[in-house]
């Protein structure tokens, strides 16, 4: 047989010991291959004479010099595994992982490749160290700071909070940022230091934690000798001080242009010509706004444009590639050495989903479906007080506001009551509308919340007739005004509201006091004034000792909503959402419903009737409050409200029911429905002025929530019936559920089905992978002390993360999922998704 000529060719070096287990002179073509000292060590390990074949003697005789290396060491030399002949340029480069984990040296010892502390560590050959080191850590540090302060030395720093508390605009060259400040500063700080050195300022201003500044000058020249005084001064532990000039915001520029045109364009009777203040692009922009050619419709009803099928298909193929997800990040975190879940085997069939998504229902009213609007106020483009939709997000410089008249899913009644305020502020009003930028003013906004009349059928054209009660809500800010002047103004704009032609439906009208930043206001920021329509003529009287409410109706039941209550902002959508969730939870007499962030207690309530017992689970005591008066008004006895965080409570209820000796009864326990009565009894004697058709009083309101307290904390000792079939409900805020609760819901062995009803698919996706993926059989508990990388990690990475320390139990698995549209005309849609295992 002839020889095959040798081939030189190069090879990964994992092949080059595995080669003379394979070779055969007659078959396979001699091979050269390039391995580093390190892998030589390895394969001289692993190599063993007698697995060698006869045959590759001859190949050894023919080819001595392509079977000797010079890694390969002899085998009658001794050699030192401590000391490597050649060292492979990553050698003792980074730490150990077990010295990572456990600070001990692993048991490979000395002949570790990988360094077992900081003094054995050596650097990278491109002179980097091993990030995870503290010598790196210190570096990446020091780099940060110093990048920070050459950015802000080369371009200056964007002036974020340089804004003047009295309003009052200055010249960018009158202001200056400080960089390498101490910082630990405050304003404070700052303004002793600058006094001390002689500078004279108007105002100054640092936030602890940074260490930036920034100082306002009354003329150029203070500012010029401040610049000269303190550029390269040294302060603090070698820190060299470095003034730049502030760089004013976008919209600050364009209101500077636009001040100057309209001091030009003026026309004698004080209106602006139409050309006054166009940007550059056309745009017309004042008060620090930039319109980016937007609209209140575009920034309200994104989708508007499209018809309602295409929303539809839009929004379903939208939750498709978000399921997605799921599947992957799932397969992800399934811990090393357990099986896959059938569930992501089968994905490939369905298009990468983790279930089905069987469709999406649609709202039965896609226009003016909103029973509640929340209306900014602000200055339009044209610089008019106006009631309507911010044109766009703060933080891009966009303060003006729009009219909603354009807006498909405002109803004509909200539209209306905007109206009628933005013409009293326009025309009677003295008070100031609420400024953004230096977060001052009076009027900040209108929120108008709808109740409509029981069992009509909704005219999808004129949606409005069925509208029997409407609770306005108007927000202020009354620091720094005088209470005469603030009473007068309110009793006039009350007055506006209740003169109407054709008459508007009018309940209440609240004034709500508010001094925060963000028009966010707290569920107990306190109630100004209460006006109250009690001879239903549309005349309001000031009412203070009673609690403003209106009533709406889902699946037949009457809910009392109070002014912070949250209900769902489309009723007709919502009985569709909640009539899909029970028939997915598998609801009967024997069933224990378990509605966790109940609200108002509307999807239990609504459920009640085929269940035997529910208990609602919700943190907001007024909410609570509301959830109890609603099963008092429709007679509903079955049903239990918790007031407590769900991560505090939800464990101890589950193992007060579930871990109750089973015992023979039908429906409800009797002890159950007496409880019950009881409560509902005890308010009935403390709540004697209850009048179900305007509101409670305030003094009531306080003895509520004072037995409300008890009622949390006490236990329960009467004896309860153990229920067969256990079915949670969830329907958390936009975040989520809370680590915790996912625990105690995956740790509950008797709970065998789970609806979770999520206005943020994102937030399902990431609960679902730590409910969805296997227990790993030893659970990790790293030392996290100083990993600060969960920071930029998005919320479907810390699921996973969490899913490592996830304690022994029966994962669930998803079975279906189905969309409903609440929220025509925009991207979001309710998505509710059926686990069970």
């Amino acid at each position: 047989m002839s020889e095959i000529p040798p081939t030189q060719t190069l090879t990964p070096p994992m092949d080059a010991h595995d080669s003379s287990d394979q070779s055969n002179p007659s078959e396979v073509r001699l091979i050269e291959t390039l391995t580093s000292p390190m892998d030589a060590c390895d394969s001289s390990d692993q190599s063993n004479p007698s697995e060698i074949p006869p045959d590759s003697s001859a190949a050894d005789t023919n080819l001595p010099e392509k079977r000797k290396r010079e890694s390969d060491p002899d085998p009658d030399t001794p050699t030192d595994p401590t000391q490597p002949e050649k060292q492979h340029p990553m050698w003792k480069t980074s730490l150990c992982s077990y010295f990572r984990r456990f600070g001990e040296s692993c048991s490979h010892g000395e002949s570790c490749r990988y360094a077992h502390g900081e003094a054995e560590l050596k650097p990278r050959p491109d002179n980097t160290w091993d990030p995870t080191s503290e010598r790196a850590k210190k570096m990446a540090k020091t780099e940060e700071k110093e990048a920070a302060a050459a950015a802000a030395e080369k371009c200056g720093v964007m002036m974020t909070d340089a804004v003047e508390g009295n309003g009052e605009e200055s010249s960018p060259g009158l202001s200056k940022c400080l960089v390498n400040l101490p910082m630990k500063w405050s304003s404070d700080n700052l303004r002793s230091f600058l006094t001390e050195q002689g500078i004279v300022f108007k105002s100054a201003k640092k936030k602890k934690g940074m260490i930036v500044g920034f100082a306002t000058f009354e003329s150029a020249e203070q500012a010029k000798i401040a610049a000269e005084e303190l550029d390269g001064k040294s302060i603090g532990n070698n820190r060299t001080l470095k003034v730049s000039d502030v760089i004013p915001r976008p919209f600050e520029k364009n209101n500077k242009v636009v001040s100057t045109q309209k001091l030009e364009n003026t026309s004698t009777d004080g209106d602006m010509n139409e050309s006054a203040s166009n940007d550059e692009n056309g745009n017309l922009v004042t008060d620090g706004s930039v319109s980016k050619g937007r609209s209140a419709r575009d920034a309200v009803t994104p989708l508007a444009h499209m018809s309602y099928s295409d929303q539809l298909e839009h929004k379903k193929n939208s939750l498709a590639q978000t399921l997605k997800k799921l599947t992957r990040n799932a397969r992800k975190a399934c811990p090393n050495g357990v099986s896959l879940p059938e569930w992501i085997l089968n994905a490939r069939e369905i298009g990468g989903l983790p279930c089905k998504l069987e469709g999406i229902i649609k709202s039965p009213l896609v226009n003016g479906y909103r029973n509640k609007c929340e209306f900014s106020v602000g200055c339009s483009l044209q610089g008019k007080h106006t009631v309507g939709f911010l044109l766009g997000n703060f933080r891009e410089g966009v303060t003006a506001v729009e009219e909603p008249v354009d807006c498909p899913n405002v109803s004509k009644i909200a539209c209306k009551y905007a109206t009628v305020f933005q013409e009293f502020l326009q025309q009677h009003s003295a008070l100031p509308v609420w400024n953004r930028l230096n977060n001052s003013g009076f009027w900040r906004q209108l929120t108008v919340r709808e109740g409509k009349k029981a069992c009509q059928m909704v005219d999808v054209d004129n949606p409005e007739t069925n509208i029997s009660e409407v609770l306005l809500i108007v927000q202020v800010c009354t620091k720094g005004f005088d209470d005469g002047q603030v009473k007068d103004e309110l009793e006039r704009l009350a007055q506006a509201f209740s003169v109407g032609s054709p008459p508007l439906p009018l309940t209440a009208f609240v004034v709500q006091d508010h001094t925060g930043i963000s028009n966010a206001a707290p569920a107990d920021a306190p109630l100004r004034c209460v006006f109250i329509n009690k001879g239903g003529e549309g005349v309001l009287e000031i009412a203070n000792d009673v609690e403003p409410r209106i009533h709406d109706h889902i699946s037949n039941l009457r809910f009392s909503i109070s002014p912070s209550a949250f209900f769902q902002v489309n009723t007709l959508a919502a009985e569709k959402l909640y009539s899909l969730a029970g028939d997915w939870a598998g609801l009967g007499p024997d069933t224990l419903l378990f509605d966790i962030c109940c609200g108002t207690g509307t999807i239990g309530l609504t459920l009640a009737h085929r269940v035997g017992m529910v208990v609602g689970i919700e943190m907001n005591a007024s909410a609570v409050l509301d959830a109890q008066r609603n099963a008092e008004i429709n007679g509903i006895k079955n049903c239990r409200f918790v007031c407590g965080k769900a991560e505090d409570v939800t464990g101890s209820l589950m193992k007060e029911y579930l871990s109750l000796p089973e015992k023979p009864c039908d429906g409800v326990s009797i002890a159950s429905q007496n409880k019950e009565e009881s409560e509902v009894e005890c308010a009935e004697e403390n709540n004697s002025s209850i009048d179900p058709e305007n509101g409670f009083s305030a003094s009531t309101r306080a003895t509520d929530e004072t037995q409300l307290e008890k009622q949390c904390t006490s236990e329960n000792n009467s004896p309860l019936h153990r229920f067969k079939n256990v079915v949670a409900i969830v329907d958390p805020p936009r975040v989520g559920l809370h680590p915790t609760v996912i625990k105690v819901l995956r740790t509950q062995s008797q709970l065998k089905r789970l609806v979770y009803i999520s206005c943020n698919p994102e937030s399902l996706v990431a609960n679902a992978i730590e409910l969805c993926t296997p227990s790993p059989d030893n659970i990790e508990k790293g030392n996290n002390k100083n990993n600060r990388g969960w920071r930029n990690m998005s919320s479907a990475g810390l699921a996973r993360h969490r899913a490592k320390s996830m304690p022994s139990s029966e994962p669930f698995k998803p079975i279906k999922a189905m969309a409903v549209d609440l929220f025509p005309h925009t991207p979001h849609c309710e998505l509710v998704m059926l686990l069970e295992r």
